[in-house]
């Protein structure tokens, strides 16, 4: 009895291991949601995986922060300084991301479906692979310019702009 629980604890163990990426440090993800973190400066913090859902993010300062796997759904973050942070895989869906500076972040194979850009600065994100609206591309590809400082990749690349 004792060597099959043994065994079954080692098996556990194992695929867990396998399951999780290697240079992801996720297992403890730090939670904001419903927070309220107007001016907040996160900026150049780890915070792979944090939750941030429905949190009030206005002004909040996240310049070069590692968001990679974040959840920022149904945020507010007007006006916030993303500027250089990595978001890659992160779910920036349905936020309001109005008068925000974006520039040289990158959104790479994240979801940001009915977020809201107006007035955003894009100049030099990646945004390959990121899941977008078709209305929020055609937007984007009016005013993208710029090479993002990370991937090398140039925004109207990123973004399918013909």
């Amino acid at each position: 009895m004792f060597w099959q629980l043994l065994a079954t604890l080692l098996l556990a163990i194992s695929l867990f291991s396998w399951a999780t990426p290697a240079n992801a440090d996720w297992t403890h993800p730090l939670s904001f949601s419903n927070a309220a973190l107007t001016r907040h400066d996160f900026s150049g913090e780890s915070l792979q995986a944090a939750e941030f859902s429905n949190a009030n993010l206005e002004l909040a300062n996240f310049a070069g922060a590692d968001l990679r796997g974040a959840v920022l759904s149904a945020s507010v973050m007007t006006k916030a300084n993303l500027h250089k942070a990595d978001l890659t895989n992160a779910m920036v869906d349905q936020v309001n991301l109005t008068g925000a500076d974006l520039s040289d972040a990158v959104f790479k194979e994240s979801l940001l479906l009915r977020t809201v850009f107006t007035d955003a600065n894009i100049t030099g994100a990646d945004f390959t692979d990121a899941i977008l609206g078709r209305a929020q591309i055609k937007e984007f590809c009016k005013k993208a310019s710029g090479v993002n400082s990370k991937t090398g990749v140039e925004t109207r690349d990123s973004l399918g702009c013909r």
